[in-house]
Protein backbone atom coordinates (compact mmCIF):
# COMPACT_ATOMS: atom_id res chain seq x y z
CA UNK A 1 0.00 0.00 0.00
CA UNK A 2 2.69 2.33 0.80
CA UNK A 3 4.28 2.65 -3.19
CA UNK A 4 1.26 4.21 -4.36
CA UNK A 5 1.41 6.52 -7.79
CA UNK A 6 2.04 10.50 -6.52
CA UNK A 7 -1.45 11.70 -6.43
CA UNK A 8 -1.79 14.50 -9.44
CA UNK A 9 1.96 14.37 -9.83
CA UNK A 10 3.28 13.76 -13.76
CA UNK A 11 5.15 10.55 -14.25
CA UNK A 12 8.28 9.45 -12.74
CA UNK A 13 11.03 11.78 -14.33
CA UNK A 14 8.59 14.55 -15.74
CA UNK A 15 8.61 17.71 -13.62
CA UNK A 16 5.82 19.22 -12.58
CA UNK A 17 4.64 22.78 -13.80
CA UNK A 18 3.01 24.20 -10.45
CA UNK A 19 5.51 25.99 -8.80
CA UNK A 20 4.27 25.30 -5.13
CA UNK A 21 5.36 21.05 -6.19
CA UNK A 22 8.33 22.05 -7.76
CA UNK A 23 9.45 24.10 -5.13
CA UNK A 24 8.76 20.92 -2.49
CA UNK A 25 10.97 19.49 -4.79
CA UNK A 26 13.99 22.22 -4.84
CA UNK A 27 13.62 22.37 -8.69
CA UNK A 28 13.88 26.52 -10.27
CA UNK A 29 10.46 28.50 -10.09
CA UNK A 30 9.00 31.38 -11.77
CA UNK A 31 8.14 33.36 -8.36
CA UNK A 32 8.47 32.24 -4.87
CA UNK A 33 5.35 29.94 -4.06
CA UNK A 34 3.17 31.26 -0.85
CA UNK A 35 0.41 29.65 0.93
CA UNK A 36 -0.66 30.20 4.23
CA UNK A 37 -1.56 27.60 7.24
CA UNK A 38 -4.98 28.62 8.69
CA UNK A 39 -5.39 30.28 5.43
CA UNK A 40 -9.25 29.64 5.75
CA UNK A 41 -10.83 29.97 8.73
CA UNK A 42 -12.76 32.87 11.00
CA UNK A 43 -10.49 35.41 9.84
CA UNK A 44 -12.55 35.60 6.54
CA UNK A 45 -16.15 36.85 6.29
CA UNK A 46 -16.99 33.99 3.71
CA UNK A 47 -15.71 31.54 6.41
CA UNK A 48 -17.89 33.41 9.33
CA UNK A 49 -20.93 33.19 6.99
CA UNK A 50 -20.99 29.67 6.93
CA UNK A 51 -19.82 29.25 10.81
CA UNK A 52 -23.07 31.35 11.51
CA UNK A 53 -25.10 28.28 10.49
CA UNK A 54 -22.62 25.18 11.06
CA UNK A 55 -20.23 24.34 13.64
CA UNK A 56 -16.76 23.32 12.58
CA UNK A 57 -17.53 19.43 12.96
CA UNK A 58 -20.69 19.92 10.63
CA UNK A 59 -18.43 21.43 8.12
CA UNK A 60 -15.79 19.06 8.09
CA UNK A 61 -18.57 15.86 8.47
CA UNK A 62 -19.97 17.44 4.99
CA UNK A 63 -17.85 17.08 2.23
CA UNK A 64 -19.66 20.01 -0.16
CA UNK A 65 -19.23 22.65 3.04
CA UNK A 66 -15.23 21.29 3.68
CA UNK A 67 -14.04 22.07 0.06
CA UNK A 68 -16.13 25.43 -0.28
CA UNK A 69 -14.15 26.59 2.82
CA UNK A 70 -11.11 24.72 1.60
CA UNK A 71 -11.70 27.10 -2.01
CA UNK A 72 -12.45 30.06 -0.44
CA UNK A 73 -8.92 31.54 0.18
CA UNK A 74 -8.03 30.47 -3.01
CA UNK A 75 -10.41 32.76 -4.63
CA UNK A 76 -9.58 35.75 -2.48
CA UNK A 77 -5.90 35.22 -1.52
CA UNK A 78 -4.26 34.11 -5.26
CA UNK A 79 -2.26 31.40 -3.10
CA UNK A 80 -0.08 29.07 -4.87
CA UNK A 81 -1.88 25.98 -2.87
CA UNK A 82 -4.76 24.87 -1.28
CA UNK A 83 -4.85 23.13 2.26
CA UNK A 84 -7.88 20.72 2.72
CA UNK A 85 -10.10 22.08 6.00
CA UNK A 86 -10.11 19.58 8.39
CA UNK A 87 -9.05 19.35 12.16
CA UNK A 88 -5.72 17.25 13.51
CA UNK A 89 -7.77 16.08 16.00
CA UNK A 90 -10.69 14.54 13.97
CA UNK A 91 -9.06 11.09 14.11
CA UNK A 92 -9.63 10.57 17.77
CA UNK A 93 -13.36 10.01 17.48
CA UNK A 94 -13.24 6.58 15.61
CA UNK A 95 -10.19 6.16 17.70
CA UNK A 96 -12.83 5.94 20.91
CA UNK A 97 -12.80 9.52 22.63
CA UNK A 98 -15.56 12.09 22.87
CA UNK A 99 -14.09 15.18 21.06
CA UNK A 100 -15.78 18.68 21.31
CA UNK A 101 -14.88 21.92 20.21
CA UNK A 102 -16.08 24.57 23.32
CA UNK A 103 -16.93 28.10 22.22
CA UNK A 104 -13.97 30.40 23.30
CA UNK A 105 -11.66 27.31 24.53
CA UNK A 106 -10.48 24.99 21.93
CA UNK A 107 -10.68 21.63 21.49
CA UNK A 108 -11.91 19.22 24.51
CA UNK A 109 -10.97 15.71 24.95
CA UNK A 110 -13.57 14.20 27.73
CA UNK A 111 -11.80 11.01 29.68
CA UNK A 112 -8.17 11.97 29.04
CA UNK A 113 -6.20 9.14 28.11
CA UNK A 114 -3.85 8.78 31.07
CA UNK A 115 -3.39 4.89 31.88
CA UNK A 116 -1.92 1.73 30.09
CA UNK A 117 -5.54 0.51 30.09
CA UNK A 118 -6.98 4.04 28.34
CA UNK A 119 -4.69 3.33 26.01
CA UNK A 120 -5.43 -0.06 25.45
CA UNK A 121 -8.87 0.31 24.58
CA UNK A 122 -8.21 2.87 21.79
CA UNK A 123 -8.89 1.54 17.88
CA UNK A 124 -7.13 2.08 15.14
CA UNK A 125 -8.31 4.20 13.01
CA UNK A 126 -9.53 2.94 9.14
CA UNK A 127 -9.44 6.10 7.57
CA UNK A 128 -11.58 4.99 4.33
CA UNK A 129 -14.62 3.98 6.51
CA UNK A 130 -14.11 5.97 9.49
CA UNK A 131 -13.03 9.35 7.70
CA UNK A 132 -14.48 8.92 4.42
CA UNK A 133 -16.26 11.96 4.40
CA UNK A 134 -12.58 14.11 4.61
CA UNK A 135 -11.36 11.49 1.75
CA UNK A 136 -15.04 12.46 -0.30
CA UNK A 137 -14.17 16.55 -0.17
CA UNK A 138 -10.43 15.47 -1.62
CA UNK A 139 -12.11 14.35 -4.46
CA UNK A 140 -14.46 16.99 -4.62
CA UNK A 141 -11.96 19.54 -4.34
CA UNK A 142 -9.39 17.64 -7.38
CA UNK A 143 -12.30 18.59 -9.62
CA UNK A 144 -12.76 21.49 -8.89
CA UNK A 145 -9.38 23.78 -7.66
CA UNK A 146 -7.22 25.60 -10.59
CA UNK A 147 -4.92 23.10 -12.19
CA UNK A 148 -2.32 24.95 -11.29
CA UNK A 149 -3.16 24.89 -7.48
CA UNK A 150 -2.35 21.62 -5.93
CA UNK A 151 -4.12 20.43 -2.82
CA UNK A 152 -2.06 19.64 0.47
CA UNK A 153 -3.63 17.24 2.51
CA UNK A 154 -2.56 16.83 6.23
CA UNK A 155 -2.91 15.09 9.78
CA UNK A 156 -1.17 15.93 12.96
CA UNK A 157 1.65 14.26 14.60
CA UNK A 158 1.57 11.60 16.90
CA UNK A 159 3.17 13.67 20.02
CA UNK A 160 0.54 16.70 18.99
CA UNK A 161 -2.31 14.21 18.77
CA UNK A 162 -0.97 12.35 21.37
CA UNK A 163 -1.00 15.61 23.74
CA UNK A 164 -4.57 16.72 23.18
CA UNK A 165 -5.19 13.09 24.15
CA UNK A 166 -3.21 13.52 27.72
CA UNK A 167 -4.17 16.69 28.66
CA UNK A 168 -8.01 17.01 27.30
CA UNK A 169 -6.94 20.00 25.24
CA UNK A 170 -4.41 22.38 25.06
CA UNK A 171 -1.79 22.89 28.10
CA UNK A 172 0.89 25.40 28.81
CA UNK A 173 3.22 23.05 30.56
CA UNK A 174 2.42 19.02 29.20
CA UNK A 175 2.60 18.37 32.92
CA UNK A 176 0.37 15.02 32.11
CA UNK A 177 2.11 14.58 28.72
CA UNK A 178 5.29 14.22 30.22
CA UNK A 179 3.95 12.70 33.37
CA UNK A 180 2.48 9.90 31.54
CA UNK A 181 6.31 9.36 29.38
CA UNK A 182 8.17 9.73 32.43
CA UNK A 183 6.02 7.20 34.75
CA UNK A 184 4.71 4.94 32.44
CA UNK A 185 6.61 4.69 29.30
CA UNK A 186 4.67 1.38 28.68
CA UNK A 187 1.46 3.91 28.27
CA UNK A 188 3.17 6.08 26.57
CA UNK A 189 4.42 3.65 23.71
CA UNK A 190 1.11 2.08 23.45
CA UNK A 191 -0.42 5.33 23.09
CA UNK A 192 2.21 6.61 20.26
CA UNK A 193 1.82 3.01 18.89
CA UNK A 194 -2.05 3.29 17.96
CA UNK A 195 -2.16 7.51 17.17
CA UNK A 196 1.05 7.09 14.94
CA UNK A 197 -1.26 3.23 13.17
CA UNK A 198 -3.75 5.89 12.72
CA UNK A 199 -2.07 9.24 10.77
CA UNK A 200 0.31 6.81 8.37
CA UNK A 201 -3.08 4.93 7.89
CA UNK A 202 -4.81 8.72 6.87
CA UNK A 203 -2.49 9.96 5.41
CA UNK A 204 -2.25 7.60 2.62
CA UNK A 205 -6.12 7.42 2.29
CA UNK A 206 -5.86 11.37 1.12
CA UNK A 207 -2.98 10.61 -0.89
CA UNK A 208 -4.82 8.17 -2.59
CA UNK A 209 -8.10 10.25 -2.62
CA UNK A 210 -6.01 12.73 -4.95
CA UNK A 211 -4.02 14.72 -2.11
CA UNK A 212 -0.71 16.25 -4.10
CA UNK A 213 1.25 17.24 -0.77
CA UNK A 214 0.88 16.52 2.88
CA UNK A 215 1.80 18.26 6.00
CA UNK A 216 2.47 16.65 9.20
CA UNK A 217 1.36 19.35 11.70
CA UNK A 218 3.32 18.76 14.90
CA UNK A 219 2.47 21.78 16.62
CA UNK A 220 3.56 21.26 20.50
CA UNK A 221 6.97 19.58 19.59
CA UNK A 222 8.80 22.03 20.54
CA UNK A 223 7.90 21.69 24.01
CA UNK A 224 10.40 18.76 24.48
CA UNK A 225 14.00 18.67 24.84
CA UNK A 226 16.08 16.71 21.93
CA UNK A 227 16.35 14.33 23.62
CA UNK A 228 12.56 13.39 25.03
CA UNK A 229 11.91 14.30 21.09
CA UNK A 230 14.12 10.96 19.75
CA UNK A 231 13.89 8.74 22.69
CA UNK A 232 9.69 9.03 23.02
CA UNK A 233 8.34 10.62 19.40
CA UNK A 234 11.11 10.24 16.51
CA UNK A 235 10.43 6.69 16.05
CA UNK A 236 6.47 7.72 15.57
CA UNK A 237 6.95 10.67 13.62
CA UNK A 238 9.43 8.60 11.43
CA UNK A 239 6.93 6.03 10.54
CA UNK A 240 4.26 8.16 9.26
CA UNK A 241 6.37 10.67 7.32
CA UNK A 242 8.49 7.42 5.21
CA UNK A 243 5.38 5.79 4.68
CA UNK A 244 4.09 9.20 3.07
CA UNK A 245 7.26 9.91 1.30
CA UNK A 246 6.80 6.40 -0.01
CA UNK A 247 4.21 7.57 -2.15
CA UNK A 248 6.75 10.08 -4.10
CA UNK A 249 4.48 13.19 -3.16
CA UNK A 250 5.86 15.98 -1.44
CA UNK A 251 5.65 15.56 2.08
CA UNK A 252 5.82 18.52 4.93
CA UNK A 253 7.17 18.32 8.56
CA UNK A 254 5.85 20.75 10.58
CA UNK A 255 6.75 22.04 14.05
CA UNK A 256 7.11 25.27 16.21
CA UNK A 257 9.95 26.24 18.78
CA UNK A 258 11.99 23.51 17.02
CA UNK A 259 15.44 25.19 16.98
CA UNK A 260 16.97 22.73 18.92
CA UNK A 261 14.81 19.94 17.41
CA UNK A 262 15.97 20.24 13.65
CA UNK A 263 18.56 17.76 13.49
CA UNK A 264 16.66 14.89 14.42
CA UNK A 265 13.06 16.46 12.56
CA UNK A 266 15.13 16.22 9.83
CA UNK A 267 16.61 12.73 10.53
CA UNK A 268 12.70 11.51 11.02
CA UNK A 269 11.68 12.60 7.73
CA UNK A 270 9.83 15.03 5.09
CA UNK A 271 10.98 16.95 1.67
CA UNK A 272 9.98 20.06 3.47
CA UNK A 273 10.66 21.24 6.91
CA UNK A 274 8.65 24.00 8.35
CA UNK A 275 10.40 26.74 10.15
CA UNK A 276 9.14 29.17 12.75
CA UNK A 277 10.06 32.82 13.43
CA UNK A 278 11.60 32.28 15.99
CA UNK A 279 15.29 31.48 14.11
CA UNK A 280 16.55 33.24 11.21
CA UNK A 281 15.32 31.13 7.80
CA UNK A 282 18.90 30.94 6.45
CA UNK A 283 20.49 29.44 9.99
CA UNK A 284 17.88 26.74 10.15
CA UNK A 285 18.42 26.28 6.67
CA UNK A 286 22.02 25.55 7.08
CA UNK A 287 21.31 23.59 10.16
CA UNK A 288 19.09 21.03 8.06
CA UNK A 289 21.37 21.08 4.64
CA UNK A 290 20.49 21.13 1.38
CA UNK A 291 18.95 17.77 1.10
CA UNK A 292 15.46 19.28 2.44
CA UNK A 293 13.39 22.32 0.45
CA UNK A 294 12.04 24.76 4.00
CA UNK A 295 8.70 26.07 4.61
CA UNK A 296 8.87 29.86 6.10
CA UNK A 297 9.08 32.13 8.15
CA UNK A 298 6.94 35.02 9.02
CA UNK A 299 5.63 35.35 12.49
CA UNK A 300 1.50 35.38 12.19
CA UNK A 301 1.53 38.35 14.46
CA UNK A 302 3.39 40.68 11.26
CA UNK A 303 -0.01 40.71 9.36
CA UNK A 304 -0.98 43.14 11.51
CA UNK A 305 1.49 45.31 10.99
CA UNK A 306 1.67 48.82 8.96
CA UNK A 307 2.51 48.60 5.29
CA UNK A 308 6.04 49.35 5.23
CA UNK A 309 6.28 47.14 8.33
CA UNK A 310 4.57 44.21 6.85
CA UNK A 311 6.88 44.87 3.90
CA UNK A 312 9.78 45.11 5.21
CA UNK A 313 9.46 41.50 7.04
CA UNK A 314 8.28 39.84 3.91
CA UNK A 315 11.47 40.90 1.85
CA UNK A 316 14.00 40.10 4.80
CA UNK A 317 12.30 36.40 4.69
CA UNK A 318 13.12 36.24 0.95
CA UNK A 319 16.40 37.92 1.12
CA UNK A 320 17.61 35.29 3.51
CA UNK A 321 16.09 32.65 1.00
CA UNK A 322 18.17 34.21 -1.07
CA UNK A 323 16.42 32.50 -4.32
CA UNK A 324 17.69 29.21 -3.70
CA UNK A 325 15.41 26.75 -5.02
CA UNK A 326 13.35 24.89 -2.43
CA UNK A 327 11.79 28.23 -0.29
CA UNK A 328 7.83 28.17 0.25
CA UNK A 329 6.70 31.28 2.02
CA UNK A 330 4.45 30.99 4.41
CA UNK A 331 4.02 31.81 8.16
CA UNK A 332 5.95 30.62 11.07
CA UNK A 333 2.40 29.29 12.13
CA UNK A 334 -1.39 29.36 11.21
CA UNK A 335 -2.99 32.78 10.46
CA UNK A 336 -4.31 34.40 13.91
CA UNK A 337 -8.55 35.28 14.02
CA UNK A 338 -8.87 39.09 13.67
CA UNK A 339 -6.17 39.12 10.55
CA UNK A 340 -7.09 41.79 8.22
CA UNK A 341 -7.76 39.81 4.88
CA UNK A 342 -6.27 42.97 2.69
CA UNK A 343 -2.76 42.24 4.70
CA UNK A 344 -2.51 38.28 3.69
CA UNK A 345 -3.16 39.70 0.21
CA UNK A 346 -0.79 42.02 0.11
CA UNK A 347 1.85 39.21 1.01
CA UNK A 348 0.84 37.45 -1.59
CA UNK A 349 1.43 39.53 -3.79
CA UNK A 350 4.53 40.87 -2.31
CA UNK A 351 6.45 37.58 -2.41
CA UNK A 352 4.74 37.32 -6.09
CA UNK A 353 6.52 40.23 -6.82
CA UNK A 354 9.43 40.29 -4.89
CA UNK A 355 12.51 41.46 -6.83
CA UNK A 356 15.66 41.64 -4.99
CA UNK A 357 17.28 44.59 -6.77
CA UNK A 358 14.66 46.88 -4.86
CA UNK A 359 15.59 45.98 -1.65
CA UNK A 360 19.27 46.41 -2.08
Amino acid sequence: MNHLPAAGLPPTGVEPTARFLRACLRLPVDVTPVWFMRQAGRYMPEYRAIRAHHTLLEIVQRPELAAEVTLQPVRALGVDAAILFADILLPVVPMGLQLEFAQGEGPLIHEPVRSLAAAQRLRRVDAESDLGHVLKAIRILRRELPAGVPLIGFCGAPFTVASYMVEGGASRDFRNTKGLMYTDPGAWHTLMDVVAASAEDYLLAQIRAGAQAVQLFDSWVGQLSPADYVAYVQPYSQRVLRAAMATGVPVIHFGTGTATLLPAMQAAGGSVIGLDWRMPLEQGWQLLGDEVAVQGNLDPVSLFAPPAVLQARVADVLTRAGGRPGHIFNLGHGILTHTPVENVRAVVDMVHTWNPARTS
